[in-house]
């Protein structure tokens, strides 16, 4: 059976996003699929309503411009290395350190960063793929895949908490690309378990802060 070719769309903000990313990294490695990534925006798509969530517009300028510049294999690289930064090691994702260290990491120029927003632009081309795929398949958050290179059908999901093994992994694949095919299906949820992740954990100390105060 032939790789499925799949674009996936991430903000890098989300942990679920991350733990999704990673699933697909591993199908990438088995030989199951070729991945390119897209993006979108949870501040667009929350509309600035939820204030728990720091801004990652300068991270999503920054893969912007890292895909412009050098291609797929470059923005895929920076998410992957600003990922294990913001969410296994804990740092801030609008942190322009942490930023620049990723672009490094992924063999790219760190000053990037600084020249995409310098560039109001690059926010104006951010919010462009954001609205394009929104308006396109009707996607409402991350992650996002979508089938035949981004020209396919869309879904979002899956969400998981855990690297799968190996072999789940390619069965969950099959799984999800049969229900992304089929037109018919629309939607299954559960309660979702939290990522055993630094991100996480320091999300959920500030939420419980949060309601210690608003409760004094």
């Amino acid at each position: 059976m032939s790789a499925e070719h799949i674009r996936f769309f991430f903000d890098p903000i989300c942990p679920w996003c991350y733990q999704t990313s990673r699933w697909i990294r591993q199908l990438e490695g088995l030989g199951e699929v070729t991945a390119s990534w897209g993006l979108f925006s949870l501040e667009l798509a929350n509309d600035g309503q939820d204030d728990r969530l720091p801004r990652s517009s300068a991270a999503l300028r920054t893969a912007l411009l890292a895909d412009e510049r050098h291609g797929p294999a470059a923005i895929g690289g920076f998410y992957a290395t600003l990922g294990e930064a913001v969410h296994e090691r804990g740092a801030r994702v609008h942190d322009p350190e942490v930023i620049t260290t990723a672009l490094a990491g992924a063999g790219l120029e760190p000053a990037l960063h600084e020249e995409a927003v310098g560039d109001p632009a690059t926010w104006d081309r951010v919010v462009a793929q954001h609205k394009a795929l929104v308006e396109g398949t009707g996607s409402f958050g991350v992650p996002t895949i979508v089938l035949d290179d981004g020209q396919g059908p869309a879904i979002f999901g899956p969400v998981v908490s855990e690297l799968p093994s190996d072999a789940d992994a390619v069965e969950l694949l099959r799984h999800v690309v049969w229900l992304t095919r089929y037109e018919n299906f629309s939607e299954l949820k559960r309660d979702r378990a939290d990522p055993d992740l630094k991100s996480i954990r320091r999300f959920r100390a500030r939420e419980a802060r949060a309601q210690a105060d608003g409760g004094a």
